[in-house]
């Protein structure tokens, strides 16, 4: 039976959330985790991985299943309920999470509700999802290895991953609607002086293409891009696209105006993971850092496991 109150509560099931509700179980206080859809999240997503410690040569969905067995194991209560909205805090300091079937309070709350990718929206893109479309360079960049690669945007992002895949990659576009970059003069000068590099600009990605491999799997063989001002189609012939237009925090179940949020809108917390109201945590993508990968996340889990233990602890 699911406890309508318990001492911390949870908002997010990937890695981060697990984390957290691991380490939480570990100091001794009920935990209680929101999961809206299956445990994980974006890691169910991820076919192949090679940069998580211990665990090199990877896929997504059985590393999320084992964090998901752990932290139940633990005594963490998962419920598969969709948050509607949150109350951070009421007279006596407790926050109320409100889901489709009712009301569950708690003491600290720990937000790790994720992140969304800017998709192109283009045919071809869900369909090839983690078969040569990326929107992580560090995350996959390793399995193109003296391949050609499309990196979609025009912030600094997009030319960082440029950067990043030019280290390891024959050759790589970089495909911008504009003839001006988003992001700093100094990172488009950076980028201009690798030799593999070549621009694409003014033009829209309009369709990815692909292919079947030799073990009857789809893979992305070429990016379709529309000139601008020209209208004309050009197909490149790629083995990876990686989409570099931004990200969108998922925070629509907040109050407006009660959390400090950066210009993107993810949630601006301290190195212990508090944000600016005492007893509510961030950790994951879902808050303002420089790097959203697994490893992060579950750090940043399991720090913001320990400030909301500490939270109740000198505040009961």
């Amino acid at each position: 039976m699911t406890n309508n109150f318990n001492d911390i509560m949870i908002i997010g099931g990937g890695p981060a959330g697990l984390t957290a509700a691991l380490y939480v179980r570990r100091a001794g206080y009920g935990v209680t985790l929101f999961e809206g859809e299956i445990p994980g999240g974006k890691l169910n997503l991820t076919t192949d991985i090679d940069n998580y410690p211990g665990a090199p040569k990877t896929e997504g969905a059985p590393l999320a299943l084992a964090m998901h067995t752990q932290a139940e194991e633990s005594g963490a209560e998962i419920v598969y309920e969709k948050i509607e909205s949150v109350t951070l805090s009421d007279a006596d300091g407790h926050k109320t999470i409100t889901t489709e079937n009712g009301e569950y309070m708690c003491r600290a709350l720990i937000i790790a509700s994720g992140s969304e990718n800017r998709k192109l929206g283009i045919p071809g893109e869900d369909k090839l999802s983690g078969r040569g479309v990326s929107y992580c360079a560090t995350c996959g960049g390793g399995f193109f290895l003296d391949k050609t690669v499309a990196v979609c945007g025009g912030g600094d992002t997009a030319l960082e991953d440029a950067q990043y895949l030019a280290r390891m990659c024959e050759k790589v576009y970089i495909i911008h609607r504009r003839d001006k970059f988003r992001g700093s003069a100094a990172n488009v000068e950076r980028t201009k002086r690798l030799r593999n590099v070549e621009f694409v600009l003014e033009s829209t990605p309009v369709e990815i293409t692909g292919g079947v491999n030799i073990i009857d799997a789809d893979v992305v063989e070429g990016i379709r891009v529309k000139n601008n001002k020209t209208g004309d189609i050009t197909l490149l012939a790629v083995s990876g696209v990686f989409i570099a237009i931004g990200y969108t925090p998922v925070t629509t179940f907040l109050p407006v105006g009660t959390l400090e949020l950066a210009h993107d809108g993810s949630i601006i917390t301290d190195t212990e993971m508090r944000t600016s109201v005492p007893g509510v945590f961030a950790a994951g993508d879902v808050r303002n850092t420089p790097l959203r990968q697994i490893v992060t996340a579950t750090s940043d889990g399991a720090v913001a496991a320990a400030s909301a233990v500490k939270y109740l602890d000198e505040n009961i």
